[in-house]
């Protein structure tokens, strides 16, 4: 799903179209979140049901039922409702992912490029879109035939990848579900799990709700969601409106910003898991806050595409960082349920913010971009703190 996080980008070329409000144009933001959540409270029940690479397939199918309607460029109405399917089969993707990557040897470094890589569609997506728009004379909708086409190619590869996960992984990667479903397999028994099971996974992502470290991570996410995603659908805007940037120019620092997250995840995941992941996060978002304060502050087009640039780059490596201490604190019985539960309603922080950035950017103006911003990052350094430190896992 690489390059749809682009679609964060395109909210002022939605306004445009449709001819709508900031405060309207957020409601994409909204839909995105409610399939977010809804994916908590399925994702641990279907890999328990059909496996790891067939879940991995209906999160790619969500996604391009989403994306197919979108091509077309339906009503308003449609578009929204579109983005739920989006955020729907985000979701199961990003929870699979995460476990996966996280139980690896040095999981800081594999999180940094799994969500690296997502930072790479942050890069190219807006170049794309801006370029197709504004030198290609298309419409907005066209774009969207690029993130269809990775979602069908990757759900080929998920199925290549992971068809005989079960019974070719390690013991270290699977769950103690997936465990009994390998034994199973490897004794000649494909049936799929018991309703029992399924039924004692849904119990156990219930049960999540009750664990410190899933509820400070989910509000640690949701505010570093709430940030990322409303200074990538926003700044743009702030810089067209309060600097009087040439929208054909700065179109493009929403990439100087993925590309900074992209760069920070590559690059400083593997130096935080030396340095210790909970010290390394608190000296991110308190840069991140100094540079934010920049771009609010200092009335200069270029010297705020720089400092986004290095927001991004301070905020790259702090999810991956996030994840391992997260996954560190919870029981391998509950990883998945749990980090699903983190990551989803964590995520919905990616539509209160840019939602409620959007209402005041109509009522006050733009800048309201930056003291939200700020704030939220403050919400993630008080999580931050009061989250309790998990000792390393001897298999890093």
């Amino acid at each position: 799903m690489p390059l749809s996080s682009s679609y964060y980008a395109t909210s002022d070329l939605l306004s445009r179209h449709y001819n709508i409000g900031y405060a309207v144009v957020s409601l994409i933001f909204v839909t995105n979140a409610i399939g977010f959540i809804s994916a908590a409270f399925f994702v641990d029940a279907i890999r328990a049901r059909i496996g790891r690479a067939r879940t991995l397939i209906v999160a790619q199918t969500f996604m391009t039922c989403g994306y197919i309607p979108i091509v077309c460029t339906p009503p308003w109405p449609v578009v929204i409702v579109c983005f739920f399917f989006l955020g729907f089969g985000m979701a199961v993707n990003l929870a699979m992912g995460n476990v996966f990557a996280a139980n690896l040897h040095n999981g800081t470094k594999m999180l940094g490029a799994m969500h690296g890589s997502y930072g790479i569609g942050g890069i190219i997506g807006p170049l794309i879109a801006t370029a197709m728009v504004t030198k290609g004379d298309l419409l907005w909708s066209r774009y969207y035939f690029l993130p269809l086409s990775i979602a069908l190619f990757n759900g080929v590869l998920a199925a290549w990848s992971f068809w005989h996960y079960e019974a070719e992984a390690g013991m270290s990667l699977l769950t103690p579900l997936e465990i009994i479903a390998s034994r199973r397999q490897n004794n000649g028994n494909v049936a799929p799990a018991p309703k029992a099971q399924i039924k004692e996974q849904l119990v156990s992502m219930l049960q999540s709700f009750k664990s410190k470290t899933v509820i400070l991570g989910a509000l640690f996410i949701f505010a570093y969601q709430g940030a990322e995603v409303s200074i990538s659908g926003w700044v743009i805007s702030f810089l067209i409106t309060a600097r009087h940037g040439d929208p054909a120019s700065v179109g493009y620092v929403t990439s100087g910003f993925w590309a900074g997250i992209t760069l920070g995840r590559f690059f400083l995941s593997h130096p935080a898991h030396k340095i210790g992941e909970k010290l390394f996060v608190y000296g991110m978002v308190i840069g991140a806050v100094v540079f934010e304060l920049l771009v609010w502050l200092v009335p200069n087009v270029i010297g705020n595409a720089v400092a986004v640039a290095i927001v991004g780059l301070l905020l790259g490596p702090v999810y991956p960082c996030a994840t391992v201490i997260f996954s560190r604190a919870i029981g391998r019985k509950e990883q998945v349920s749990s980090l699903s539960v983190i990551s989803a309603f964590g995520s919905s922080g990616g539509a209160v913010a840019p939602f409620t950035t959007g209402i005041l950017a109509q009522a006050a103006g733009t800048f309201v971009l930056h003291p939200i911003a700020i704030g939220l990052f403050t919400v993630m350094l008080g999580c931050w703190f009061i989250l309790p430190t998990p000792k390393k896992r001897s298999t890093e």
